[in-house]
């Protein structure tokens, strides 16, 4: 006689740290808006509150480097970067 077999395949929950947030920014005299992860956001007002600049000042220089990529990837990787100790 077969067994009839059935598999539940459960997605996990996103952490806090995994949910993301688009937030509105003001670069360069244009309204544009982005989205990271709490944890990016984090690390971004970390990094400007030990720099001693505000934010979107932070962004703003991100965005003036970046040249063609993503502004929400090149803002990831400097915050990588600036943990790693490369940003300094």
């Amino acid at each position: 006689m077969p067994i009839a077999v059935t598999a539940t395949i459960r997605t996990p929950r996103k952490s806090m740290e995994d949910r993301v947030r688009k937030r509105s920014l003001t670069l360069s005299g244009h309204r544009t808006s982005v989205s990271l992860e709490d944890t990016f956001w984090d690390a971004l007002n970390d990094i400007a509150s030990e720099r001693g600049m505000s934010i979107t000042a932070l962004v703003s220089e991100v965005d003036e480097a970046r040249g063609v990529t993503a502004l929400s990837q090149s803002l990831r990787a400097y915050a990588l970067n600036w943990y790693r100790g490369k940003t300094r």
